[in-house]
């Protein structure tokens, strides 16, 4: 029997059991054949917990490989892994595991006492699992059941369009909205990743990246680990560690916020970079100037691509040829991708502005109980309307140059306005709120909401309210009060307006 996902990516490593799949912090070392056992035990430990084929594994822990070997395991076993910001607040988490009713629910151990309630309105066993310490110290209830099981089992058969995991990306109608990949979904999107970037398995990849978003746990691992290659497994971004490790790498991916703080850090320079042979840039816009400054510095040029939650990676930079700065590259292979007029629909020539459009293998199947959402957001030929603007130029360099739906890009998180105006309208004296994002020197964009009151408040108060409920990416850095949103003829508020005018609010390029 055959495990897409699971028997595509481990295919190369269980060849040679003994190769390095990944280097802790801890001094710990994980082994391809340690990535098959410690599978097999949480494969047995989430069946035994009821988990049949299809069902959902929701989780939210801290970073840590066993939460890596977590996610084979939940593939392994069948499942459908969905994992979710750890910034994500109760009130959140209560709307994500009664939207996506998994089987099991996976969280920290101090937050257990927390979300067993909301585990328990989803119908959700609760298990914990934290970051492994000592062998002396639990690392949660999960760990202690895994360190018990079998490391033998029989990996259930899942064919290409079966689901393999749901990542939930935030909506323009206050909802968050579950995008279901399929297991040729992830496996064919890391194949030609693990090809047009070139890796092998002499790679090893300076891993900093969370694990609950596309980048750090699809992009990122999926392709290290198809290409038989390994990861220098780091629990988060910290500069101090990345010059630590990067003499033992040969590539490392990121987001625009790790090179902006590598740039002012005097390590960076030509020796501490000469033996990579590749960075990437993504989840965020990498602005020119970035580009530019870090080759100044290093000689190294950053390849920067383009993807989504519900497409995984699109486009790439080349890896032989000319990394643009300020573009996001070619469409890969197997992926089509156009660019359309957003209102009817019509195909623009080279040059000219507008949606893009995507479609291929890489391509979800769509939104996770919403049939209606998900035939809207597709042409009827199939193509994605991604809701990004862009256009094609004459080398057929693709370049973003806005967002159709106001997103917020935020450190490499996504942030859509209406989810965080509904909150803010909801609270004492607000009338009505419009949330921008603005330039940002380290993050690219920080979230700004601008508010009408009917009564006096204060701005570190309105910043207070909103600390409990929502996750700390999606919180404005500054509140600013108006008389009035501006509005066109048809009463829509023209936040393009409002950029406009606090475009230096917080001090960005």
């Amino acid at each position: 029997m055959t495990n897409t996902l699971f028997d595509g990516l481990l295919s190369a490593g269980l060849g040679d059991p003994q190769r390095r799949f990944a280097v802790l912090p801890d001094g710990r070392s994980y082994s391809y054949g340690d990535v098959e056992t410690v599978s097999a035990r949480f494969a047995n430990v989430l069946v035994g917990l009821g988990l049949k084929p299809g069902d959902r594994v929701a989780v939210q822990v801290e970073k840590s490989i066993e939460a890596l070997m977590l996610y084979f395991g939940t593939v392994r076993a069948g499942g459908v892994f969905l994992p979710l910001n750890t910034a994500y607040t109760p009130a959140e988490i209560d709307y994500f595991l009664g939207d996506a009713k998994p089987r099991v629910f996976v969280c920290d151990p101090k937050k257990r006492d927390a979300l067993a309630e909301v585990a328990a309105r989803a119908g959700a066993a609760i298990e914990t699992l934290g970051v492994w310490r000592s062998p002396d110290e639990s690392a949660g209830s999960l760990s202690d059941k895994v360190l018990a099981a079998s490391d033998r089992f029989e990996t259930v058969s899942r064919g290409q369009e079966d689901l393999a995991a749901i990542l939930y990306t935030s909506g323009t109608t206050g909802r968050s909205k579950g995008a279901m990949l399929s297991h040729a979904n992830l496996l064919s999107n890391a194949e030609v990743l693990r090809d047009a970037w070139r890796f092998t398995a002499e790679d090893v990849l300076l891993h900093a990246l969370p694990i609950f978003h596309t980048h750090g746990l699809f992009v990122a691992s999926n392709t290290v680990t198809i290409a038989g290659g390994s990861l220098i497994f780091l629990p988060k971004f910290d500069p101090d560690a990345v010059f630590e490790w990067l003499p033992q790498a040969t590539t490392m991916m990121g987001v625009p916020t790790f090179y902006t703080r590598l740039l002012d850090d005097a390590r960076l320079n030509r020796d501490a970079t000469a033996h990579m042979r590749l960075f990437t840039s993504g989840s965020a816009p990498l602005l020119a100037e970035t580009h530019r400054a870090f080759e100044a510095a290093t000689g190294q040029r950053i390849l920067e691509r383009y993807g989504m939650t519900e497409t995984n990676m699109s486009t790439s930079n080349p890896y032989d040829g000319e990394r643009r700065a300020g573009t996001v590259g070619f469409p890969l292979q197997g992926t089509e991708l156009r660019i359309a007029d957003p209102e009817s629909g019509k195909i623009l020539p080279g040059g000219e502005i507008g949606v893009i459009e995507v479609k291929g293998p890489n391509v979800f199947s769509g939104y996770w109980q919403m049939p209606e959402k998900t035939a809207s957001e597709f042409r009827a030929d199939g193509f994605f309307i991604t809701g990004d603007l862009g256009f094609v130029d004459e080398d057929g360099y693709v370049t973003i140059v806005g967002r159709g739906k106001d997103l917020v890009i935020t450190g490499g998180y996504n942030v859509y306005p209406k989810e965080v105006e509904l909150v803010i309208d909801e609270l004492p004296g607000v009338v009505e709120s419009a949330v921008i994002g603005v330039p940002h020197k380290d993050f690219g964009e920080g979230v700004v909401g601008c508010v009408v009151a009917k009564e006096p408040l204060e701005e570190e108060a309105v910043i207070a309210a909103l600390k409990d409920k929502l996750a700390r990416f999606k919180q404005p850095k500054r509140i600013v009060f108006v008389d009035e949103l501006p509005r066109n003829t048809m009463g829509k508020v023209q936040k393009n307006v409002l950029r406009e005018a606090y475009k230096d609010l917080l001090g960005g390029a």
